[in-house]
């Protein structure tokens, strides 16, 4: 089920909370913990049954290996973590992408193959890397998860499962710890509220009213139309700020709902297309990607070490795995590739750069740049087809009056001048509401000071009438929008 769902919002939510808060006031505080991974592979099993035996599968092996992992000599050990490495990493292969190495290895030797159009279960890139980072820091650590119903809350707590944030056991784990001990400060409800309607907000009455007008001109594109200027750049832009604000919901929504059972995910959206430069747009666009990406890819890789060309080439690939890591598909392999391309030329600019700083004009000339080439990149992203994303990049470069869009319509750009200033010049929910995740410090404080430390003495966010109308407001213009709810991008993934 979606968060911007009826269902969600006024059946699966309510229950879960209502349980898992019962079960505490009654002093089941392990019972609780319990309930909330009961809750959550409910969550998952509602979208198709079936996925559910992959994913319950993939949590027992990965428990198991990590626990024989960690009373097991280190060369046995290293054979089990490759073991390991190599079900979760044959299983994504197996359901993401069989049917584009098989259709494209049989093209290079002259062969046909009919696609099997495997059905991928949701979610699977999320909880494999998850998982993977978990079989890591096992081995590298020697410790592992004695308690199996921690660690399969760990792998499954639905804030995060679908779509990310990919979280790390070391974060998590002293939260799971604290639940067991200590009551949820009722400030953290308050704020995980708050945070959820912002983030609803943006995905139902934002990107979901910008659907209408990428998809107008992408799938047009994508069917071998030729368009005019104006069409490629409003489609472009559209879908620009579609994707912003459906992330940027999506990860309000899972940061609200985490507090909600007193839980701190980490940060995984801090306002991307403020930036003033391409490594500056990947330290706040998918935060917890692009750290995973860093940790178990580039420095595997070989990091910095061998010198400056092996460093760059390591970023690159990076990025060409990390485009292949968001679909099977050549046009993602190209938006990695470019992103990839991107980096290595800002890091070889910042060896020219001064340390002066740079004027507001500059800082405006930066940010411009930034918005061009992240903007050229998500034309690949969003096209299904190469020759697709092609002309509406040609059509977007060279004045051209282009073929009349059926269906093309102002009214579907409307949204476009509000969600512009907003992703340029707002601030994020968490500046809003002060939030920030250190789940570790926080067990330095008593049971009840848990907020005061995730915000380091910052107030929540006022408890006024006037916030309350607002967001009274927001919900509800959210709930007569979501009779037709739709699924999150990111949830292709």
């Amino acid at each position: 089920m979606l968060f911007n769902s009826y269902i969600f919002l006024f059946g699966f939510l309510p229950a879960a909370l209502l349980i898992f808060y019962g079960l505490r006031r009654g002093g089941l505080l392990n019972a609780s913990v319990a309930s909330l991974m009961l809750a959550s592979v409910a969550f998952y099993t509602y979208w198709r049954p079936s996925d559910t035996f992959i994913l319950i599968g993939t949590i027992i092996v990965n428990y198991l290996v990590a626990k024989y992992m960690a009373s097991s000599s280190k060369n046995r050990s290293k054979l089990l973590l490759l073991l390991g490495i190599s079900v979760n990493l044959g299983l994504l292969v197996y359901f993401k992408y069989f049917d584009f190495l098989a259709t494209n290895a049989a093209a290079v030797v002259g062969f046909e193959y009919a696609a099997r159009h495997i059905v991928m279960p949701i979610g699977i890139s999320f909880f494999t890397f998850t998982q993977l980072a978990y079989l890591v820091d096992c081995y590298r650590s020697r410790t592992f998860e004695a308690n199996f119903i921690t660690y399969a809350l760990f792998v499954t707590v639905f804030p995060h499962l679908i779509a990310g944030p990919i979280i790390h056991h070391a974060q998590m784990r002293p939260q799971f710890a604290r639940l067991r001990k200590y009551p949820v400060d009722s400030n953290l409800i308050t704020m995980g509220v708050a945070i959820f309607v912002v983030g609803l907000a943006k995905k139902v009455l934002l990107a979901d009213n910008l659907v209408t007008g990428a998809n107008l001109v992408f799938n047009a594109a994508d069917h071998g139309a030729h368009l005019s200027t104006a069409s490629a750049w409003l489609g472009t832009v559209a879908y620009t700020l579609q994707i912003y604000f459906d992330f940027s919901g999506y990860s309000d929504m899972a940061i609200g709902l985490g507090l909600l059972f007193g839980l701190c995910l980490p940060v995984n959206f801090n306002s991307p297309y403020k930036s003033t430069s391409i490594i500056d747009f990947w330290r706040r666009w998918h935060i917890s990607l692009s750290t995973w990406l860093r940790d178990y890819l580039y420095i595997p890789l070989g990091g910095n070490r061998g010198g400056e060309v092996s460093r760059l080439r390591n970023v690159f690939i990076t990025f060409l795995l990390g485009g292949l890591w968001h679909g099977a598909g050549w046009t993602f392999v190209i938006w990695g590739a470019l992103h990839g391309s991107y980096v290595v030329v800002n890091h070889l600019l910042l060896k020219r750069a001064t340390t002066a700083s740079p004027g507001r004009l500059v800082v405006v000339g930066k940010r411009i740049t930034v918005m061009l080439l992240v903007m050229i990149a998500w034309v690949f992203f969003r096209a299904t087809t190469v020759p697709g994303a092609v002309g509406i990049l040609r059509s977007m470069c060279f004045v051209q009056p282009g073929a009349v869009i059926e269906g093309l319509d102002v009214s579907a750009y409307f949204w476009m001048p509000l969600g512009g200033a907003i992703a340029l010049f707002a601030p994020s929910t968490q500046q809003l509401a002060r939030y920030t995740s250190k789940p570790v410090e926080s067990l330095k404080l008593p049971g009840g000071s848990l907020l005061a430390s995730l915000r380091a003495g910052n107030p929540a966010l006022p408890a006024s009438p006037a916030v309350a109308v607002i967001g009274g407001v927001l919900f509800a213009a959210a709930l007569a929008c979501i009779w037709r709810p739709a699924i999150f991008i990111y949830f292709n993934f």
